[in-house]
This record gives structure tokens, C-alpha cells and sequence, in this order.
């Protein structure tokens, strides 16, 4: 057993169950985007929301003490993602990248954006002409120390 492993079996009794993310994210009380990540293998849930996933996606515990180990984060099986959506975000990076840089070393400084202490809104956007998806991302500022 690893958390791969477990990651399959949530992935499996969602699909099996009709749950949604969202309803996962309000039993534990966290926003859907972090808890779908966590439920993917991509965060360490802490003893009390990692019994309640448990109890959502039947897992015994074992699984759920898999779900309390930091994980290797990275989840992606090739360096050029081949997933069309998953893509597309690395053709932002590869087009807009550079201009994100840019920008944030204009208005911060030289540093960086956390992807630890970091937030993100996923919603839908109504279009006429065709609904839109709309990310909000929101990362701490860290600038590089001078010693």
C-alpha cells in the first residue's frame, strides 16, 4: 500500500458514489480546490480530515494514516504534460511565463510567488458566448535574502 494507492481508491469510490469535490470540501471545512488536492495526493490532511475522507470513500485505516504522511508533491507522469487541459497550463507557463516574471519582479522585487502559502478560486464564469473558466491565484510574496 502507498498513497498512490489511496489516491486510485478515492478516485474510484467518487466516481462509484456521484460525490462531488465540493461536497468533500465542505465536510471538512476547507475550499474545494485544497481539498481536492489533498484528496489527490498532494497534501497532508491532519487526523480529523483524514477520518472524515476515510468515512466518504470507505477507506480502512491503513488508508487513512496514508493520508496523514507528507507527500511526495509532483504529480504529473511526464515532463510535457500530455492530458490536453493539463497542457494548456503548461502553454500558459511556456507563452506568459516570462511575463509573470516580469511583472512580478516589477511591482515585489526579485523573489518569488509561495506556492505554500498560496490560495486558489476555481469558478465558473457565465459567457454568451461560451462559459468561461476563471482561476484566482494568490501566493505569498518571498523575496531572495541577502547574507
Amino acid at each position: 500500500m502507498d498513497r498512490n494507492e489511496v489516491t486510485r481508491k478515492i478516485l474510484s469510490a467518487k466516481v462509484a458514489k456521484g460525490i462531488k469535490w465540493s461536497e468533500v470540501a465542505k465536510k471538512i471545512g476547507l475550499s474545494k480546490e485544497w481539498t481536492t488536492a489533498a484528496c489527490l495526493g498532494q497534501m497532508t490532511l491532519n487526523a480529523k480530515q483524514a477520518k472524515t475522507i476515510g468515512k466518504l470513500f470507505d477507506l480502512d485505516e491503513n488508508e487513512i494514516a496514508w493520508l496523514q504522511v507528507v507527500p511526495y508533491k509532483g504529480s504529473l507522469p511526464t515532463a510535457v504534460p500530455t492530458d490536453p487541459l493539463i497542457y494548456r497550463f503548461y502553454e500558459l507557463i511556456n507563452v506568459y511565463g516570462t511575463t509573470f516574471k516580469e511583472l512580478i519582479h516589477e511591482e515585489f522585487g526579485d523573489g518569488i510567488m509561495s506556492a505554500i502559502d498560496f490560495n486558489m478560486d476555481l469558478t465558473r464564469e457565465p459567457d454568451p458566448k461560451g462559459d468561461r473558466v476563471k482561476i484566482v491565484m494568490s501566493g505569498k510574496f518571498l523575496s531572495y535574502k541577502t547574507y
